[in-house]
């Protein structure tokens, strides 16, 4: 085969072999190019100019250091299609480096350590810093505001800790007026109860509550609220513990404001003769209490002088110092079994409770032999209130702890309580409580630095018997996550911690369902200036 192309190369012909003359002939035309094809080329041309061009103009602006632009792209991708290391990469490494280092020394008053993140910036632009630079400063600069915030936030515990250990005006002059009625009106000193409803105090068949307190307003409240969601009053028996100075305007207030159908006592610690009689060894352990914690950790200055410390552990050592945990009312509920010989189970309430529900249901919960019924504080949603165990109120560096119990062993709480009499009667919790008194005084508080309820748990160990978590709501005194919705739903809500209700540090969304069971136009109340 033979091929011919002819000199102008318009023709190509293929000649077959073995002298046979036929041929193929091929036409080649002229290629042309279309004007649609020349625009749509041009078009492309110039778009990609012009984003060449954008790109390298920002790309000069941001320097030759800053790769936070499309412009970068080609400096991003082609050390690692090449597989080089990128340069800047260096830059974080050496910024982490830095901040990981040991701690630097306490910025001093009057340095030159930028005070705000404007102030940072602002140096950072003009000074046009490196990176072992830009993180020493900002290193200082962070540890600069954690020292006053954890100074600030001290100085806060500090001033909710007086607040919360001091006694309000208004309540100071609520008792005053009390007290003046009861030596001057008879009406004020009327017997609790009536006489015919005496059988009342010792009938079992009635639901008997507990209330012991030195607080005439909060006790007005827990027994106001109790009363008017009860869907059966006349079945409700309140008896009131308090101590003899608050017994006269304690007494005043209930006799001057009837809650019928239902029987209130009030009794004072005085009135109970095993209690006034003989040695009590609650009353005993507290004066030694008293004293111990008069010097404990040097007092409220010596604590808060500490301004290294975590705030949280400066918080827990003042609530140490609080007076309501020298007061025998917050300890008289492990003689229960000695204060009601003659009833078989009582439901226990703290002064800073409010009932919003019938709590007659309680009495049918099966305790299954248990002598406690309680709310564990180690499950539920709000993680910070139920989230509760031993390891939270009990020592566990100390072996006297540690051999004992278990550190993970979940929590419960004091406030609302079912206690059953007759099978407390048959134990030594009450022995036990003080025995673990004494032992923690005698370890300079080191068992436990606070609060009833770390002996508690230890006295109840091995008698408690979860109850639903519906009957009782904590944490409304010391933070204000919770939302009155959620508050609604609960039958008892608590307010334990610092910001009590009838404070001016409580929580004003919270403090509406504690004031909605006071009558603001009392004289006594309105005399006082307490407002809503």
């Amino acid at each position: 085969m033979q091929l011919h192309i002819s000199p102008s190369m318009r023709h190509v012909t293929v000649f077959p072999g073995k002298g046979v003359r036929d041929f193929i002939k091929v036409k080649v035309t002229p290629r042309k190019l279309s004007y649609r094809m020349v625009f749509y080329s041009l078009l492309f041309v110039t778009l990609l100019l012009r984003f060449v061009f954008v790109l390298t103009a920002i790309d000069t602006i941001e320097g030759e250091t800053d790769c936070s632009s499309l412009g970068c792209v080609g400096k991003k991708l082609g050390p690692r299609i090449w597989g080089r290391r990128l340069e800047s990469t260096k830059v974080p490494e050496e910024i982490y480096r830095i901040l990981e280092e040991g701690e630097i020394e306490e910025p001093e008053p009057g340095s030159d350590i930028p005070q705000t993140l404007e102030d940072f910036i602002a140096e950072m632009k003009s000074n046009r810093s490196d990176a072992k630079t830009f993180a020493l400063r900002l290193k200082s600069m962070i540890s600069l505001l954690e020292q006053r915030t954890r100074t600030a936030k001290i100085q806060e515990y500090l001033y909710r800790h007086v607040a919360s250990a001091s006694i309000p005006k208004q309540l100071h002059c609520l008792a005053l007026r009390l007290a003046q009625e009861h030596s001057t009106n008879a009406g004020a000193r009327l017997q609790l109860p009536v006489p015919e409803r005496v059988p009342a105090l010792v009938d079992p068949s009635l639901y008997h509550f507990v209330l012991a307190s030195d607080n005439i307003l909060a006790a007005a409240v827990v027994a106001a609220s109790l009363v008017a969601n009860s869907l059966d009053p006349s079945s409700v028996v309140l008896h009131v513990i308090t101590d003899r100075k608050t017994y006269a305007p304690m007494q005043a207030w209930f006799s001057l404001h009837p809650l019928e159908p239902a029987v209130i006592e009030v009794k004072g610690l005085h009135h109970f003769d095993w209690f006034a009689r003989g040695r009590v060894p609650v009353m005993e352990a507290m004066e030694k209490d008293r004293v111990a914690r008069s010097q404990f950790r040097g007092g409220s200055s010596a604590i808060v002088a500490n301004v290294g410390e975590n705030p949280v552990v400066v918080a827990a050592k003042l609530q140490a110092l609080s007076p309501k945990y020298q007061s025998v009312m917050n300890h008289i509920r492990i003689h229960l079994p000695e204060l009601f010989p003659s009833l078989n189970k009582v439901v226990f309430l703290d002064d800073d409770v409010v009932i919003q529900a019938d709590l007659s249901p309680l009495w049918d919960i099966d305790l299954q032999g248990k002598v406690n019924g309680a709310v564990e504080t180690c499950r539920g949603t709000d993680k910070f209130v139920m989230s509760k165990k031993f390891k939270n109120y009990l020592n566990f560096s100390h072996p006297l702890i540690s051999d004992s119990f278990d550190p993970n062993e979940c929590a419960w709480a004091y406030g609302m309580n079912i206690f059953d009499l007759d099978a407390w009667r048959k134990t030594n919790i009450s022995h036990t409580y003080h025995h673990w008194l004494q032992k923690n005084l005698k370890s300079d508080l080191s068992l436990w630095q606070l609060g009833t309820l770390p002996p508690g748990l230890i006295a109840f160990h091995g008698h408690v018997h979860i109850i639903d978590p519906y009957w009782h709501m904590l944490g409304l005194g010391y933070q204000e996550n919770t939302t009155i919705a959620d508050a609604e739903k609960a039958a008892v809500i608590h307010f334990n911690g610092r910001a009590k209700p009838w404070l001016d540090i409580a929580f004003p969304h919270l403090r509406p369902l504690w004031t909605k069971y006071l009558n603001f136009s009392d004289k006594f109340i309105r005399g006082c200036n307490i407002r809503a």
